[in-house]
Order: C-alpha cells, then structure tokens, then sequence
C-alpha cells in the first residue's frame, strides 16, 4: 500500500542522506532501528533539556492525558495553564507579571511582534510600528518571524513577503562589524542601534534581540555590556525591548535566562524549546504590567486579537510543571557548570588546530567556527562533518562551517569529552582546502 511521502526539514534529497528511524530514546542516546546508539550532542534541535524520556515529565503528561488533554483556552482556563504560570513567575524578571500561550517558538516571536506593534496603537500612536532586528538574526520560519530574522537562502523566495525592518550590526566580536579588537573596543557595534533610535525612535515599536547568543546565525555569543546598551538605548528612547528567549532560556546560557547574565529585563520575552523539557510543543510570550494594561479596555477593539488552536494545552503545560520540578529536585544547574567547565577546557586545545579560526562559548553552549573559504550554511564543511559524527555515532548538525555543541545537561563528563575527541578526529580528517 502506497503512502504519503514524509517531506522533512532542511533536506535536500539529491544530496542528504535518507532520515534515520528512531525506535526509542533515553538519556542522552538515541536507539536506532537498526541497532546503533547515536548521542544527540544538539539536543534535538536544542529542546530536550533533561535527557530524553525523563520519567517525571512523561508520568506527568500520562497523568494529565487521563484527565482534560485540551480544552479551547478562549474564555477558559485550567490548572495546568495556571501552575506552570505559577512556577515560572519567581525565575521571570520581576517586571515581567502577565503570560500569553502559543505553540512554539515562531509563534511565540509572532505574537511578542503583535504585541508590541498593537502597545502603541492603542494609545494612539500608530506611526511606531517598525522594528529593529540584528544582522545574523533569526527567529522562526513564519512570515513575522521571517522578516525580522537575517537576509540569506532561508528566506530569499519570500523577500517581497517580509515586512521592512531597520537592521543594525550585532556583536559579533570574531567578524566586527566595525572594525574592531575585543580587548579593546567600547562596544562601538551598538552605535549604529544608538544612532537610529536617536533618529527614529518615533517610529520605532521596538527592538528584538536573541540575548547573548544568536544561534542558527552561528553560534554568536555577545558581550554582555552589548544588551546592557541596548536596554538603556531602548529605555532612553521610549521603545519596546524584545527577547527572544526560545533557545537561551531555561538554563542555555548558564543561567536560567541569558538576559540575568547582563542585568537586563525586557519588556517582552519569548519562550520555548526547553519550556517543557522537550517533550512537547508550547510557546509563551511573557511581558509588563504596563503592556497588559494597555490592552485593558471596554473597547473592543483594542482586544488582542491573536490566538492558536492548541494555545494552553493541557499536556504541554504538564510538561512543563514537569521540567520546572526537576529543577528544584535535581542538581540541574550543577549539570550546566560542569558542561561549561568543559568546554572551556576543551575549546582552547581546539583553538590552535590548523581548521579553527575561533571558538566561543557560553554556559551549555559551545562553537568552533572553521576556516572555510565558502563560510556560511551552506558551506561544502557541513555534510561532510554531519556524515563523519553519524558514523563515529555523535549526533552534531554543523550550522555550515561552525560545529556546535549543545547537549542536554544529563551528558556525562565522560561522554562529553568523548564528543570532543570525536570532534578532534573529525577536524583532522577534513579534506585538503
């Protein structure tokens, strides 16, 4: 019997190998159909948290499925939705006091977008509704996601679709935008941000930022002093502060939000990935006081208008409870300090090797940017080394020439390490340049 073709992300399939079947996974291991433990060093696409299959959160998605598996979450609640809420306030800047549901992390940037466009329309400014964004950018595939992300062959087709943004240089300190030595630069990439709020902030709803590290544009880690300014710039000229927490939040960059590492509390954040572990799908836009209020009306029309079929689900929401828990039961942030220790163990040794032109990391995070003459995603580096870590049994998915490490905080020191002595053998094993 014929059936549909599974078409799958970010797959060519004149090029790209055949998808792997998974039977089953546990820790940080995936069990293959044909036998093979692979280690899933990305933690499957940077979502899984405490190892795969963790029984807490699966009990607490089973129990839950027994009781309500979903409801619609116009007009109506449940204690899931207002537990994980609960449990998430007391990591959330103090500031932040109001949640809005969705389903993922593009979504999540959807409504945080939305949000910050309809703030000042209803109070009748509707003139600042353009954002500002970095180069290197991204921050989902929809259309509102699309446009404020970076230009590139990932959204090239769609150009015509994507609304305008005003664009400034990001930190990135091995590639300065300005010209730049990090040892003694005063963040000088944060002028043209400054500039363009000095002269345009009337029009300007606000400014989004993946905070400290811009992942899928390659692993970028920012100083912190460079959200710092970004927030006193923001606050200076009355707009918004957008952070785009998906990968960073819930313990990523060695705290439980990158943005604490600089001091900075937005005015929206958005969450996702880790939010339930990894088990299942779920967005969450938090922001102020003084945001809500704005949308607080007899009118309306200035009702939010935006929300997703799944939007609260009961399931997701368990899951989350779930992984919260494990951070008050288990030495999670212990986990995160020894990955960290590691990789800034490890990184340096890499450094001096032929292939390397830098590394970075920070907290879970770590990067090796290779020396390729076609930089870049879709660098010739990519499928070579993605082919090499499968067969050595590592599951590592190269952003083009920059490696990457991002396990779940369940990695062994042990099995850390042999990821890095995997890696090692790969960067001596990469054909003549």
């Amino acid at each position: 019997m014929s059936q549909l073709s599974i078409w799958h992300p970010f797959t060519q399939d004149a090029v790209d190998p055949a998808p792997i079947p998974i039977e089953r996974a546990e820790g940080v291991y995936l069990y293959t159909a044909d036998g093979r433990r692979l280690m899933d060093a990305i933690s499957s696409w940077w979502v899984n948290l405490h190892g795969h299959a963790h029984p807490l959160i699966a009990d607490a998605i089973a129990r839950q499925a027994r009781e309500l598996e979903h409801v619609i979450f116009a007009g109506f609640t449940h204690e899931p939705a207002e537990e994980l809420a609960r449990r998430l306030k007391p990591f959330l800047p103090p500031s932040i006091e109001h949640i809005f549901f969705s389903d993922d992390g593009s979504t999540a940037v959807e409504v945080a977008i939305k949000m910050a466009v309809q703030y000042w329309w209803n109070q009748g400014r509707s003139e600042k509704r353009m954002l500002v964004a970095l180069d290197h950018a991204y921050h989902g595939d929809t259309f509102g996601a699309m446009s404020v992300g970076d230009d590139g062959a990932f959204v090239e087709p769609f150009n015509r679709l994507r609304f305008p943004v005003w664009r400034v240089p990001s930190a990135y300190c091995f590639r300065c935008p300005v010209g730049k030595e990090r040892a003694t630069c005063d963040i000088d990439c944060v002028e043209p941000l400054a500039q363009l709020l000095e002269e345009k902030h009337g029009e300007i709803a606000a400014v989004i930022v993946e905070p400290l590290l811009q992942a899928a544009g390659g692993m970028i880690v920012h100083p912190a002093e460079f959200l710092e300014r970004t927030r006193v710039l923001c606050s200076k000229y009355d707009v918004l502060l957008i952070a785009d927490e998906v990968l960073t939040g819930f313990g990523r960059c060695g705290r439980m939000f990158a943005s604490e590492l600089a001091g900075v509390a937005p005015d929206i954040m958005c969450l996702s990935k880790g939010l339930t572990g990894g088990f299942m799908p779920l967005g969450a836009t938090v922001c102020t006081s003084a945001i809500r209020e704005v949308f607080r009306s007899r009118d309306r029309t200035r009702t939010f208008f935006h929300g997703h079929s799944y939007t609260g689900n009961p399931l997701a929401c368990a899951a989350g409870i779930a992984s919260l828990k494990i951070f008050e039961s288990e030495p999670v942030f212990e986990r995160i300090a020894g990955i960290a220790r590691i990789h800034a163990e490890r990184l340096p040794v890499l450094k001096k090797h032929p292939a390397v032109a830098d590394v970075r990391s920070i907290g879970t995070v770590a990067a090796l940017e290779l020396d390729a003459e076609d930089a870049g995603y879709l660098s010739d580096l990519r499928l070579f080394l993605y082919n090499f870590f499968l067969e050595k049994g590592v599951l590592l998915r190269p952003l083009g020439n920059i490696v990457y490490v991002l396990p779940p905080y369940a990695i062994m020191p042990s099995e850390l390490h042999w990821v890095y002595d995997v890696i090692t053998e790969a960067l001596d094993s990469l054909p003549a340049r």
